[in-house]
């Protein structure tokens, strides 16, 4: 199977608060990522009063940070594995 490796890095933001679990359960999957270039600002919501009222019930939310604003990526389980986290990675980011 042909394996895409992505040379440009990209910039990954991850809205977060103290505490989510399923927050640091996908940063530890992010790390652990091994065929996508990619810097991750891991934001926590409860720092600006914009991102808690626009993610509190939505963490983790996992966007592409790109010059025009920043594109939401799907939602993936919380079971997911680090190689279907790839592969959402690889469908949906913008090169």
């Amino acid at each position: 199977m042909y394996r895409a490796i992505y040379t440009k890095i990209m910039n990954l933001i991850l809205y977060s608060k103290p505490g989510c679990h399923l927050c640091e359960g996908l940063q530890e999957k992010l790390a652990l990522v091994t065929n996508i270039n990619f810097e991750l600002e891991i934001r926590d919501i409860t720092t600006r009063e914009d991102w808690f009222n626009i993610y509190q019930y939505e963490i983790p939310v996992l966007c592409q940070k790109l010059p025009q604003g920043e594109k939401p990526l799907p939602r993936l389980s919380p079971r997911a594995s680090v190689k279907q986290l790839e592969k959402m990675l690889q469908q949906n980011l913008i090169i």
